[in-house]
């Protein structure tokens, strides 16, 4: 190198790097015209490495600390390189520094339904999402399988990658687990576990470590989830008669103040009278044990205005409603007189 051109260069003698911004995982230290000084001061920070790269090759890393730059304090770049030039600066190589800090609220989840076979369903389409956590802490792995020669490389470049990494994981855990997916919801806890061990060695590879792994949601698609839920509606109903005359009592109210639905309210007190007695029957039908049987009485002769009810018949109170024996001529829940 010519002594003029020598001196147009500039050297560095003080070498540190602040992060212009979130999400930066490496970056290159600018070195373009200018040499690293013998004796310059390497300042790594907190949640901080420095790798030397030399033609390629990485050689010497740094971890937190202070260091003043020296062909003892590195070893392994001083094996390779030629020190003997005159007037050349020992530190030509290309330095990176790497963010070794936490990244966090990285969101997964499926673009598409997967299909998973279930030991209930059979064959179930699963969405699922979650978020998860990492660090990078092999900055060697990293540059050499991740950002090789660029001047930065970014966290939302490595996102779709480590997303798939992640859905592949998801895929393998479910099956593993062997857990119906209506049990899933209440086991979501092992299933995240299930997928962080999954998941771990292949981030690994790329020099990171995962930190934290949750699995906030898993659903049908729409139509599975709408069966889903009709299946659950039968289940909450259990006996239709009784829920059918329950329906009907519901109604009484609102058949009784629209004048035109049923007729008028003589005609919605005679139906609510009647529809009380069908929700009647089904409630006594389902509390108590069928009734002995009873012989049938004898008809009464023609004519006979004033003949006596047939035995175990019933009636409803003319106060309260309430079912009572036809023969009753006081209410046994109200205590009205029946005329």
């Amino acid at each position: 190198m010519p002594f003029g051109s020598f001196l147009k260069k500039q050297f560095i003698d003080v070498i540190h790097w602040t992060e212009e911004g979130p999400g930066v995982l490496m970056e290159r230290f600018p070195m373009q015209d200018m040499e690293i000084q013998n004796g310059a001061s390497l300042t790594v920070r907190e949640s901080q490495m420095a790798l030397f790269v030399n033609e390629g090759k990485a050689a010497d890393a740094f971890g937190p600390g202070l260091y003043k730059l020296t062909t003892n304090t590195l070893p392994l770049l001083t094996n390779l390189k030629n020190w003997d030039k005159l007037f050349q600066s020992p530190f030509k190589s290309d330095l990176y520094f790497f963010s070794t800090r936490l990244q966090t609220n990285q969101r997964w989840g499926t673009q598409q339904p997967i299909t998973i076979r279930d030991k209930e369903f059979g064959a179930v389409r699963l969405r699922g999402f979650g978020v998860y956590s990492y660090r990078l802490t092999n900055p060697l792995a990293f540059h050499q399988n991740v950002a090789g020669t660029q001047s930065q490389y970014e966290v939302s470049q490595l996102e779709p990658q480590l997303r798939n990494a992640v859905i592949t994981s998801f895929t393998t855990a479910f099956a593993k687990a062997q857990v119906p997916f209506l049990d899933m919801a209440a086991n979501q806890g092992e299933l995240a576990k299930l997928i962080a061990a999954e998941v771990a060695p292949q981030f690994a590879q790329y020099g990171l470590e995962l930190a934290s792994f949750t699995v906030e949601n898993l659903s049908l698609p729409d139509e599975l989830q709408k069966r889903l839920d009709e299946r659950i509606s039968m289940n909450m109903v259990g006996d239709m008669r009784q829920y059918a005359a329950f329906q009907a009592a519901q109604s009484i109210p609102i058949a009784a103040a629209n004048e035109g639905g049923l007729a008028g309210m003589g005609v919605g007190l005679g139906a609510g009278v009647g529809i009380g007695g069908l929700m009647a029957d089904a409630m006594r039908g389902a509390m108590q044990p069928p009734a002995a049987p009873v012989a049938p009485a004898a008809a009464a002769a023609p004519g006979d205005a004033l003949a006596a009810p047939v035995a175990g018949a019933s009636k409803f109170c003319i106060h309260c409603g309430k079912p009572i024996a036809a023969v009753a001529k006081f209410c046994s829940e109200c205590g009205g007189a029946q005329g």
